[in-house]
């Protein structure tokens, strides 16, 4: 049966946001969707109308897509936990001197502001559902900066800490298990 160039049109832009396979599976919907209106209502362009509010357009679906990935809700878990992280490593910053650690300025600026990039791309990932690639690859980017950044704060306090054990104690170990949280969601974002 021949297509509906609204469908098609629907479906071009669901094929350059979306997984090939859940296009193919939408497609799939979609073209039984419009068969069964253009039975019902004879008109191939009141059939394809109707597909697409029963369906929804592509922004609809997309968003609903993202809204349920993995990687997003990677993304909004690392956020959520992002203030408690911010707290613990906050108390062994001020409690272990940072300010006198022997750090260049431009270092310390440099942490500051992967930190902010890292957190403004999970913001964009969890609040701009709209691209399933671009969500993921913006996740990808957020949780390897995350990996690394921890990394470097858990290095670089060990090392120069001078204060009080307790904060550093807890923010190594929350910062640990954050760190092979991301690395375990990593293969499955890597292989989608």
């Amino acid at each position: 049966m021949a297509g509906h160039e609204l469908i098609a049109a629907q479906l071009a832009i669901l094929a350059a946001r979306l997984p090939a396979e859940a296009v193919e599976e939408l497609a799939d919907g979609l073209h039984e969707a419009y068969a069964d209106q253009l039975r019902r209502h004879g008109d191939p362009d009141v059939a394809a109308r109707a597909t697409i509010a029963e369906f929804g357009d592509a922004d609809t679906i997309t968003a609903a897509f993202v809204r349920v990935s993995p990687w997003r809700r990677t993304a909004l878990m690392l956020l959520a936990t992002g203030p408690i992280m911010a707290a613990l490593w906050a108390a062994t910053l001020i409690t272990g001197q940072a300010w006198a650690w022997p750090l260049p300025t431009p270092v310390k600026v440099l942490y500051g502001v992967a930190l902010l990039t890292v957190v403004g791309l999970l913001l964009a990932a969890a609040l701009r559902p709209r691209v399933h690639r671009r969500t993921r690859l913006t996740v990808i980017a957020g949780a390897l900066g995350l990996i690394l950044l921890d990394g470097l704060m858990m290095t670089t306090a060990l090392h120069f800490s001078t204060g009080p054990v307790w904060p550093l104690a807890a923010a190594v170990p929350a910062s640990l298990i954050r760190l092979l949280a991301v690395v375990r969601a990593l293969p499955p974002m890597l292989a989608a």
